[in-house]
């Protein structure tokens, strides 16, 4: 297996250490994904992140959000009662986490057709949005004085 070093990017990328640690550890790949997930953009500041959970309901999984990780996980009883020839859906445990971007919350989510879809929007405060600043120059200060000063006076 290639390694490849991210160090360079540690230094370089001031402000933005967690996305070159994010996509080291993408880097290093992870085991089969159980569940399978979809994560689709749907809006300007709008996500949504589907997963494959077939043969979970409502009480089977949980959603929680602490600290920008959003967790989901799921767990359901084996049925005792039933004997399979062939189990091809599998019902396994599983907890998957998504590290979410600042002033990114989690809308809401529901459960259809044993898909699990969970609304995501970024609310980024006015504060720290992109303005437009106007750039004067001195020579349009000085024509635009004088003239205003004596229109005034007259």
């Amino acid at each position: 297996m290639t390694t490849i070093d991210f160090s360079p990017l540690f230094r370089t990328a001031i402000g933005f250490d967690r996305l070159a640690s994010v996509l080291e550890t993408a880097y290093r790949g992870e085991p089969a994904a159980y569940p399978p997930y979809n994560i689709e953009l749907v809006g300007e500041d709008r996500y949504r992140i589907t997963m494959a959970v077939a043969g979970f309901t409502e009480d089977d999984l949980e959603i929680q959000v602490k600290e920008g990780m959003l967790s989901v996980s799921g767990g359901g009883k084996e049925d005792k009662e039933r004997k399979f020839l062939h189990r091809g859906i599998a019902k396994r445990s599983f907890e998957r986490r998504f590290q979410l971007a600042d002033y990114v919350r989690v809308e809401s989510a529901n459960l259809r057709h044993g898909l699990l879809h969970v609304e995501l929007v970024r609310e980024v405060p006015e504060a720290m949005r992109t303005r437009r600043i106007e750039i004067k120059s001195d020579e349009a200060a000085q024509i635009e004085g004088p003239a205003q000063d004596q229109s005034r006076a007259a």
